[in-house]
């Protein structure tokens, strides 16, 4: 077989696998039922893995108006991943492995250390209605979080989100799905280290979080609630709310799990709030996350002992959207945040609003994501406001 023919099998081999996928990315178990994309079983089933991966390439442009420069742009590969999930020796011993390559998705930053895993977590799966996991993988925080980066209608989650998520730790976890009635509700519970991805060892101080979501009329296609957009077009309404807790005990960064590392521990107790709504291609979710922290003021753990503070307050984002034909879908999103007094010096009332188009080619597999959004300040909804700014967005993603 010449190299050409088997760059041409495998090309096929990719695009065929890229065709067929159609169920929704879940970062929160391991992916191993009605998935056809490059897998491999051993003969004698006792060995299983699937394989994928997705890029996002950007583009993008900001400008403050405060005429100082001409603007920033934003040109560069967001995310680039690597997935694996499979079993061994049986599906209900199951796990994720999932890996990134891009600087902006390795925590590096905040760090200094380029950290590839993003997910290492194995799952003992008793049914399909209760599992465990036990490793490095997202919390049951707040919805959009827990939602995969690849099934975002914008091309970034919320500033919300950004500003309260708790991401991924290292720990154990205990998942339920079962009924009350005729109506579907999911549990989740973990304890983990507090001090995210990076973490090589931890204190005694531990974080404790919860979530709970109940689902009044039935459960969504091909778990269509947790993605963004309603692809599936449900046939009848569909509504999940969702709310949890974290308690984040004396945890050494600026986040929790995220952010640059503090002389001082502190405390950090988070809550949040959440709703999606989909019908016949018309989708609305709302998400309200709030933090509290008796002294979030600290200075960095670093020879320059810079000023640092936890993120304190609260805020609230709504988006609605709509899929038209062919695939396209126009979206709207407002976010609303209000840092508390302890740390205005350093914070301002943010309100956003943005607009965005995507054109879905395979789902949220292969989609082109075009988004314009303008920002302002402390309720200065104006052009003469020098910390207002707007800016816009091109993103393609391709995975399988």
């Amino acid at each position: 077989m010449s190299k050409l023919t088997k760059l041409t099998l495998t090309l096929s081999f990719v695009f065929l696998a890229l065709g067929l996928a159609h169920g929704q990315e879940r970062d929160d178990r391991a992916t191993i039922l009605n998935f056809k994309g490059i897998q491999y079983k051993s003969q004698d089933s006792l060995f299983y893995i699937n394989f994928r991966f997705r890029m996002q390439n950007r583009l993008g442009f900001n400008n403050v108006l405060d005429g100082e420069d001409n603007g920033k742009f934003d040109a560069r590969i967001r995310r680039l991943r690597m997935r694996m999930d499979g079993y061994i020796y049986t599906p209900k011993i199951s796990y994720t492995v999932q890996l990134a390559f891009t600087r902006s998705d390795q925590d590096f930053d905040d760090t200094g250390i380029p950290n590839i895993v993003r997910d290492a977590v194995m799952f003992y799966n008793f049914s399909d209605d209760f599992y465990i996991s036990f490793g490095q993988n997202k919390l049951p925080g707040n919805r959009q979080r827990v939602n995969s980066s690849g099934s975002l209608q914008f091309a970034d989650r919320s500033m919300v989100n950004g500003n309260f998520t708790l991401d991924r730790d290292f720990g154990v976890s205990l998942n339920l799905s079962k009924k009350i009635g005729d109506m579907p509700f999911n549990a989740k519970a973990a304890i983990s280290t507090g001090e995210g991805r990076p973490a090589s060892a931890t204190d005694d101080g531990l974080a404790y979080t919860g979530r709970v979501e109940f689902l009044p009329l039935g459960n969504f296609t091909n778990d269509n609630d947790y993605s963004e957009g309603d692809l599936e077009r449900e046939e009848t309404p569909k509504l999940s709310i969702g709310g949890g807790y974290s308690y984040n005990d004396r945890t050494i960064r600026e986040g929790g799990q995220l952010g640059r590392y503090v002389q001082n521990p502190f405390t950090l107790k988070t809550s949040f709030a959440d709703a999606i709504f989909k019908y016949m291609g018309f989708a609305y979710q709302a998400e309200y996350m709030r933090r509290d922290v008796d002294n979030p003021l600290n200075l960095t753990d670093d020879d320059k002992a810079e000023v640092a503070y936890a993120y304190k307050g609260w805020g609230v984002n709504q988006q609605a959207s709509y899929l038209l034909n062919k695939g396209y879908e126009i979206a709207g999103r407002y976010t609303y945040v209000l840092p508390h007094r302890d740390i205005r010096p350093y914070e301002d009332q943010t309100e956003i609003i943005e607009l965005g188009l995507t054109k879905y080619v395979k789902a949220h597999r292969l989609k082109f994501q075009l988004n314009g959004n303008y920002t302002f300040k402390n309720g200065y909804f104006n052009n003469g406001n020098n910390k207002s700014s707007w800016g816009g967005t091109f993103q393609l993603e391709l995975g399988i």
